[in-house]
């Protein structure tokens, strides 16, 4: 039976940004505390958590002294070192939660694809990389363009190349400047994400998400998504199977591909593209992902919640939508990196059912994501499309540009 007293049980973060901060706002309420580890002095998580080690992600020491902390470890970002978490959680006893093995296989997206594939998880054509040649031939195999993916490093579309043509290939590579791994591309009737929760036994899966993405950015997600019946239950179907292949305890941004009946392409050297009415796996985050943000504002325990009971070992909240919920990211409109300053936020504060969430990072970068609005309907039939459209606008209306 779960018992608190005061202080509560202490949960150690490897890193402190946005997904720390806001693991800090969801963890006060239960008595929980929060320590996180982050190499920017004063980071986003620091106001809203009990203490922060400044140090690097792959700082052995410094992650052996936050274990040495707290009851058990996660992390809200891939660059942890999982050798060093591995390594800790054997000689301190203090575990870790998604465990290290499962970092280290999303870590690697050409060793995620491959674990996956065999597990029997419906993913995109794919194979590895090692030369110019390599794209070229799946040029030849899966039609143009194809997807080439840096293996390691890449988050929010970085590293992440389109490959139009057998002419961009070397080019192409290059810019990527690693390993890499290329995919057949995916024509897709929407991009989807389930937000899906592994607790100590059992399993929670929230709405599914339709996101939008520009420039390989998600920039709104919108629940319920606009999918079948039939293509929202399959989408669960596969996150559940996606639970099986990890180990540990967390929430898993779980990304997916709808295809429809028409994406196959035409053309002999499109018969093997990706397509055809399906549900096909894109990438998996091991931590509270952007795509579930809305679920603070649109479910009564939100993803960030969720992650916290699983670690611990508590059990998991609901799940289930309180009414449609749109959200839209805050990306920086700047064009060169200046200090972080959101103007015109009052008719945000003045639209009802709007909220509003800034992620207090002191700089502002192009195209960074610096906070997010969500905008809720009152009743479960509530119209997604004016939602939308209201959201649009609370965004438009926002400026990160200096008067």
């Amino acid at each position: 039976m779960t018992t608190l007293e005061t202080p509560g049980p202490t949960v150690g973060v490897v890193g402190g940004g946005q997904l720390g901060r806001m693991l800090g706002e969801a963890a006060a309420p239960l008595g929980i505390e929060v320590i996180v580890l982050d190499p920017t002095p004063e980071c986003p998580a620091a106001p809203v958590v009990s203490d922060q080690l400044v140090a690097g992600f792959d700082d052995e020491e410094a992650i052996r002294d936050l274990a040495s902390r707290v009851d058990v470890l996660t992390f809200e970002i891939e660059l942890a070192d999982q050798d060093v978490l591995e390594r800790v959680e054997a000689e301190t006893g203090t575990p870790v939660h998604p465990k290290p093995a499962t970092l280290r296989t999303i870590h690697d997206k050409l060793v995620q694809k491959r674990e996956l594939e065999d597990a029997g998880i419906p993913v995109p054509p794919f194979r590895e990389v090692e030369d110019a040649a390599d794209i070229r031939e799946a040029i030849d195999d899966y039609g143009a363009p194809v997807m080439l993916k840096a293996r390691t490093g890449g988050y929010d579309g970085r590293g992440n190349v389109p490959v139009e043509s057998k002419d961009e290939a070397a080019e192409a590579l290059e810019s990527v400047a690693g390993p890499a791994m290329v995919e057949a591309f995916v024509e897709f009737e929407r991009e989807v994400s389930v937000i899906a929760v592994k607790g100590e036994d059992d399993v929670a899966t929230f709405p599914l998400g339709e996101n939008v993405h520009v420039d390989e950015v998600l920039r709104e997600t919108i629940v319920p998504a606009r999918s079948s019946a039939d293509a929202t239950e399959r989408a669960y179907e596969v996150a559940r199977d996606v639970l099986e292949v990890m180990d540990g305890r967390g929430v898993y941004g779980i990304e997916l591909f709808e295809t429809s009946e028409s994406a196959r392409a035409d053309g002999d050297s499109g018969e093997n593209r990706a397509g055809g009415g399906e549900i096909l796996l894109n990438e998996i985050a091991p931590r509270p992902h952007n795509s579930g943000h809305w679920t603070i504002e649109g479910t009564h325990h939100s993803q960030f919640e969720q992650h916290l009971r699983a670690v611990l070992g508590w059990p998991l909240g609901e799940t289930q939508l309180r009414s449609p919920t749109v959200l839209t990211n805050l990306l920086a409109d700047v064009e060169d990196e200046r200090t972080a300053q959101l103007r015109d936020i009052d008719s945000v504060l003045e639209t009802p059912d709007a909220h509003l969430h800034w992620y207090g990072k002191e700089q502002a970068r192009p195209l960074r994501k610096m906070g997010h609005v969500t905008v809720s309907g009152r009743e479960e039939d509530a119209d997604i499309e004016a939602l939308l459209e209201t959201a649009r606008d609370l965004e438009d209306g926002l400026t990160f540009r200096p008067e």
